[in-house]
């Protein structure tokens, strides 16, 4: 009979995921080790290997859950906008936040997103970027909803990554404890869509 899970056994793993997703953050995935993980977990690699069979799978699992966590972010939002009866630009201007929100509390996560899915078995780097996809998509829709004077099918592809370049990359330079929150780089970003995409008149 196989040995139960423990309780604690899932917060073992976050804890693992977390500090993993430090490690590839700070040194790349490439060059963090199996060893590097442990140490910075203050275990051993074969208490490690309890958890994870092999590098990738542990990378597997950070994208997997993040990427999961975003399309729930964004199912949230929709279902939030619905119950507040929030127009479409509103619910738009909801999503950045939720967005940005989470990118405060997740940098390493979504840094290991940007840059590390390309080192993970074929089967399951199209898992991600299938997440991925559906993601940017979402994000299309709401904005076509939210800006319908704006977009179309020629340019809307284009101003969903002009957005995602807006946001995406903060890990690389906004700190929470900077002068420029978060939360006020939300609202930044919200303005300059409101100033850029809404139609005059």
């Amino acid at each position: 009979m196989a040995r139960p899970i423990s309780a604690s056994h899932h917060l073992r793993r976050d804890e693992i995921l977390n500090v993993a997703a430090a490690c590839f953050a700070r040194q790349s995935y490439p060059a963090t080790s199996m060893n590097d993980i442990a140490a910075a977990c203050g275990t051993s690699k074969a208490r490690l290997y309890h958890y994870y069979e092999s590098k990738e799978a542990l990378l597997f699992d950070l994208l997997d859950g993040y990427t999961q966590k975003l399309l729930v972010i964004i199912s949230q939002v929709q279902a939030a906008a619905q119950r507040r009866a929030l127009d479409e630009r509103a619910t738009l201007h909801e999503l950045i936040r939720a967005f940005l929100r989470e990118y405060e509390t997740s940098a390493t996560r979504h840094a290991a997103l940007l840059g590390s899915t390309q080192f993970l078995r074929e089967e399951q780097r199209e898992i991600i970027l299938d997440r991925e996809r559906d993601v940017v998509s979402a994000v299309t829709r709401f904005l076509r909803r939210a800006y319908p004077d704006r977009l179309d099918q020629r340019n809307q592809t284009a101003l969903a990554m002009t957005l995602f370049g807006m946001i995406n990359w903060t890990f690389t330079w906004l700190r929470p404890d900077g002068l420029l929150s978060y939360a006020d780089f939300a609202e930044e970003v919200i303005a300059l869509l409101e100033r850029g995409l809404a139609t005059s008149g």
